[in-house]
C-alpha cells in the first residue's frame, strides 16, 4: 500500500486507486491501461480534446488506454473529492477473453473513436464499487485474489453496460485487433519503442514483427523514418514551414540526423526545398 499525504491517495497493488482531496486538483491522465473511474463524492471533470465530461457522485466513466487527458478533481460544497479507479491490465483482459464463450459474443460492432465513455449507473457497477468502500477507511489490505476477482467483476459490469466496449477491451483479438498501419500513421511522430507499439496494437513483440512483415518489406524502424520524412516533405514544400520547426514535429531528435536522412531519401537537403 502506498500513501501520498498531499493527495491522501491509497493504491493497492497498482490495481485500484482511491483518492481524497480537500481542494481542486488538476492532473494529466496518461496510462497504457484502460481505466474505470467511479465517483463517491465531489466532482470530477475530464477534458478530452474539445469535449468536457463531468462526473458527479454515483457516476462513472471508462477511459481508454494510450490517451492524454486533463482531469480536475474538485470538492463540491462540504463534500470532499472521493473517487476510485480500476485499472485493467492487458494480461487480465487476455485471461478473461480466453475463457469467454466466443459464440455468444456480439458481432459487427464498429470501433468507436471516443476515448472517454460516461456510463449509465447500473446495479452491477454500483455494487462493485460499494463493495470496495471498506478499504477506504480501514488498514485492511485486500488480498491479491480479491483484487483479481474485483477486476473480473469490473469487466463483466462494463460489457453488460454497453456492447461498444467489446472491441475496445479486446482489441488484441480478431476481428477487433488494432490495425498496425492505422496506428503508426496516427502516432509516427511519437517516441515509442517497438515493444510499446506491439503492446499498443494488442500484440506480443514477436506477433507484431510477424504481422508487420505482411504489410511492408521495410523493418518497422525504417518504415517510421520513411513516414516521418514524407510528412516533413509535405510540411516543407506544400506548407512552407521552417526546417527547425518541422524536424521536431515529425519525430526527429536532432537536425543533423533529419538532414542526412532527408537527403538520402529525396536527393536534396531539406533547406533546398
Amino acid at each position: 500500500m502506498q500513501q501520498d499525504n498531499s493527495l491522501k491517495t491509497i493504491a493497492y497493488s497498482g490495481i485500484f486507486l482511491s483518492c481524497f482531496s480537500d481542494y481542486s486538483e488538476k492532473c494529466i491522465h496518461a496510462t497504457p491501461e484502460h481505466v474505470l473511474v467511479y465517483l463517491y463524492s465531489g466532482e470530477q471533470v475530464i477534458e478530452d480534446r474539445n469535449r468536457k465530461i463531468t462526473l458527479q457522485a454515483g457516476e462513472c466513466a471508462f477511459i481508454r488506454r494510450d490517451h492524454r487527458l486533463k482531469m480536475y478533481k474538485n470538492s463540491k460544497g462540504e463534500d470532499l473529492y472521493k473517487g476510485i479507479s480500476l485499472t485493467f491490465k492487458r494480461s487480465v483482459l487476455r485471461e478473461f477473453y480466453s475463457k469467454m464463450d466466443k459464440a455468444e459474443m456480439p458481432k459487427d460492432i464498429a470501433v468507436s473513436d471516443d476515448y472517454v465513455f460516461k456510463l449509465q449507473p447500473t446495479p452491477a457497477i454500483e455494487s462493485l464499487f460499494q463493495s470496495l468502500t471498506p478499504y477506504f477507511d480501514s488498514n485492511v489490505k485486500p488480498t491479491e485474489g480479491v483484487i483479481h476477482l474485483k477486476l473480473l467483476e469490473g469487466i463483466y459490469a462494463l460489457l453488460n453496460t454497453t456492447e461498444q466496449l467489446y472491441p475496445i477491451l479486446f482489441d488484441f483479438a480478431e476481428p477487433w485487433k488494432v490495425d498496425i498501419l492505422e496506428f503508426l500513421n496516427e502516432n509516427y511522430a511519437d517516441e515509442l519503442t517497438m515493444e510499446q507499439i506491439a503492446s499498443f496494437t494488442g500484440r506480443s513483440l514477436a506477433t507484431f514483427k510477424r504481422d508487420f512483415k505482411k504489410i511492408s518489406n521495410l523493418t518497422p524502424q525504417k518504415w517510421l523514418i520513411k513516414r516521418r520524412l514524407e510528412a516533413a516533405y509535405v510540411k516543407l514544400k506544400d506548407e512552407g514551414r521552417k526546417v527547425q520547426d518541422v524536424y521536431v514535429e515529425v519525430g526527429f531528435k536532432n537536425p543533423s540526423h533529419f538532414s542526412t536522412s532527408f537527403k538520402k531519401q529525396y536527393g536534396i537537403s531539406p533547406t533546398d526545398i
